[in-house]
């Protein structure tokens, strides 16, 4: 990898790696100068490789900031189908990723955000396209399981490239830095919703190859990009699987330890941007499943976020809290979590529980609120973290998952026992992606007056006790493809979404539909 830096003193090589028969590498850059922003080309065996020769976009470049004090913006959303290949007709409507990508390369790089957090579903492992559906169909025979989903690492490679050689896109990712986390579509639909889903998948004769398969391109595609240099300097299976001639067999290793004892893998990680801190959050591999002691996190995994969280508080201004799934729903669909996890561990009989499992499935109802004590936890995290002489201005929840957008506030049953920090929920889905409107009713019902008074029926059919905090909507929601900013400075925290739209005359842009000013009163103070 070549650096125009215009010194020559920038740049880094690295030898591939081999997986399946697909080859890989991932390059460490040094030498680069704070402040700067660097132009950079990749060489294979000498020869350029990127930029493409034909390309119509802007040189990829590298930026450094020149002082950790500095203003920090990040993007985020989840939940992307890959666009139509060739401008094809877009059943869903524009893409966000894609407008984003058009807008900044007409743009001055500094309009370009600092990170783009992308929350999961970054492929669709069981939902695939027409022309994916083609392509598998001149591989195997679609009448028989999985059908139409992926059913081994090369057919996920194929998904990998179907949504990241998108033209657009490949650029965005090549100079915008990204970090991401899996949810249930990278896998299947409701990964580890349960102890008795998770026995029925395994009963399951393709199963296997498609969990292990899953997890592998997830380490090469998105793990891998995740961690610092540092990070990956330590990393006993990258160092491994480097050093193979071939490192199929060692990653697929993993994956099977990653699966059959989800608590000895770690899939989150923390990235410090300037004066905010990102600690983002597996809410799907390290789950507890057992009805006697279901949680969203292991042990292991929740003393790693508070810790992370409560780790020098001084030196962030800013906690964001990357997790796929909502931490603050709807009310009513909250109660109906709650009340349904209840069931599921027999609150009400063994019939009840049976009910509650096959709801459980049906509904999708495995969010943070589907895990009591984890959500409880969780907000004893943040009061903890938000509170004291260095509490940070905000905490920021950032989701996705749910397809649409709103912020939510949270405010804790007594003042004394909250955080000084302004706490909120922020959801942003999806990328490019569609909802019926039924659901879309659904969740506007989910948030009124009568919702709650519902919820609060289920609540006491459950036996749950009171949540230990409320919290309002206090924007949204939204439906469309997609994408929210968070914008930071000093103290002070401002939002924004946009939509990804049609254009008049042809073409597509993005508009803005919220601008907001998420900072408490009061605490913009340095």
């Amino acid at each position: 990898m070549r650096c125009e830096d215009g010194t020559g003193g920038a740049g880094g090589s690295s030898r591939t790696f081999q997986i399946a028969g697909h080859h890989y590498a991932l390059v460490t850059v040094t030498g680069l100068r704070p402040g700067s922003e660097t132009a950079y080309e990749v060489l294979l065996d000498g020869h350029r490789v990127w930029p493409l020769e034909d390309s119509r976009f802007p040189p990829s470049t590298i930026r450094t900031p020149a002082r950790p004090d500095e203003e920090v913006r990040v993007s985020f959303g989840s939940c992307r189908w890959a666009a139509p290949a060739h401008g094809g007709k877009d059943p869903v409507g524009p893409d966000a990723l894609n407008t984003l990508a058009r807008e900044l390369a007409a743009a001055p790089p500094s309009a370009r955000p600092d990170v783009l957090l992308l929350l999961g579903d970054q492929v669709y492992a069981d939902e695939t396209s027409k022309a994916t559906r083609r392509w598998l169909a001149e591989r195997r025979d679609l009448r028989e399981a999985p059908g139409s989903g992926v059913a081994d690492y090369t057919e996920y490679t194929h998904l990998y490239d179907e949504s990241w050689l998108d033209p657009e896109v490949r650029w965005l990712l090549s100079t915008v830095p990204s970090c991401m986390i899996f949810d249930d579509h990278d896998v299947i639909d409701d990964w580890n919703t349960s102890a008795s889903w998770v026995a029925d998948m395994r009963a399951t004769p393709w199963w296997r190859e498609r969990i292990l398969s899953g997890l592998m391109s997830y380490w090469v595609y998105q793990h891998l990009g995740n961690l610092s240099p540092a990070e990956l300097a330590k990393d006993e299976l990258y160092a491994a699987v480097r050093a193979a001639s071939d490192g199929t067999d060692l990653l697929r290793e993993f994956a099977s330890l990653a699966d059959n004892d989800p608590a000895r893998v770690h899939w989150s990680y923390r990235r410090d941007f300037g004066r905010a801190r990102l600690l983002m959050v597996d809410t799907r591999a390290a789950r507890v499943l057992e009805e006697d002691r279901r949680a969203m996190l292991d042990d292991a995994e929740e003393r790693w976020v508070r810790d992370q969280a409560l780790e020098d508080p001084a030196s962030y201004d800013h906690l964001l809290i990357g997790t796929s799934l909502p931490w603050l729903l709807p009310p009513l669909i909250h109660e109906a979590e709650g009340w349904n996890a209840a069931l599921c561990r027999g609150e009400r009989g063994a019939r009840w529980a049976r009910f509650g499992e096959n709801l459980r499935r049906k509904a999708d109802l495995e969010h943070w609120a589907a895990f009591p004590e984890s959500f409880d936890r969780l907000a004893d995290m943040i009061a903890e973290a938000g509170s004291g002489p260095d509490a940070p201005a905000t905490v920021c929840v950032l989701s996705g998952d749910v397809h649409h957008a709103y912020v939510a506030e949270a405010r804790w049953r007594g003042e004394e026992s909250g955080p000084a920090a302004q706490v909120v929920q922020l959801t942003c889905s999806p990328v490019h992606n569609s909802i019926s409107a039924s659901i879309r009713l659904g969740f506007r019902f989910g948030w009124s007056g009568t919702g709650r008074r519902i919820g609060r029926l289920l609540a006491r059919h459950g036996r749950m006790r009171e949540p230990r905090l409320g919290w309002q909507r206090t924007s949204g929601p939204w439906f469309g493809n997609q994408l929210m900013t968070l914008t930071m400075r000093g103290r002070s925290a401002t939002l924004r979404l946009d939509q990804a739209r049609a254009k008049k005359g042809g073409g597509t842009g993005l508009v803005t539909v919220l601008e907001k000013d998420l900072t408490r009163p009061g605490r913009t103070g340095g």
